[in-house]
């Protein structure tokens, strides 16, 4: 069926009025269909957004933390560890992207899952100048399983709200223009 076929018979004021109210909604999956390209290509959208469980990580201060506990920013949530080459790849751009974008809108969590020495953190950090990055924990890896994570590193992309909106596996340029068009519609989307 050809599109100008149908336009003709819907009334203008409820497409606009369905424009609108479309206009307003929170980012969904289907509004970052068209931002999946170059290093965002491989991203997995939800059909909606999922809730972010309430299983417990320590937060940079040694804190009991969740990120079902949202603080009303949109959140960048790396699981990685030093052992992973894929992860200590794209550690940089995370760390990038947190200076130059992180504030009272955006924030990027790094989790250390697993089995990772304090020793090896800390001595991955200062071989790669990560400065910028809290280093928050998840040692026995009960937040990852409770977010399926399949393996590292994944990124995952959580709303204002706590809900999860998309999710990156493997390692990508988080530092480059088309993750920044990203960040930049899911931020712009909830304000």
């Amino acid at each position: 069926m050809e599109l100008e076929s149908v336009l003709p018979s819907i009334p203008p004021l409820p497409l606009l009025l369905a424009a609108l109210l479309y206009a307003g909604l929170p980012a969904s999956a289907t509004d970052l269909e068209g931002l999946r390209v170059g290093e965002m290509r491989k991203l997995v959208l939800p059909d909606s957004p999922v809730p972010a469980p309430d299983t417990e990580y320590l937060d940079p201060a040694g804190q009991p933390t969740t990120l079902a506990a949202s603080d009303g920013r949109v959140r960048l949530v790396n699981f990685w560890a030093t052992w992973c080459a894929p992860c200590r790849k794209e550690m940089p751009a995370l760390d990038a992207l947190q200076r130059s974008r992180g504030g009272p809108d955006f924030e990027v969590i790094a989790i250390a899952t697993g089995r990772n020495s304090p020793e090896g953190i800390a001595a991955f950090r200062e071989e790669a100048g990560i400065s910028a990055l809290g280093n928050a924990l998840d040692p026995k890896g009960r937040l990852a399983a409770a977010m399926g994570v399949p393996g590292l590193p994944v990124s995952v992309l959580l709303d204002r709200d706590g809900a999860e909106v998309a999710r990156m596996l493997g390692d990508a340029d988080w530092n480059g223009p088309d993750a920044h068009a990203l960040i930049d519609r899911l931020v712009d989307a909830d304000e």
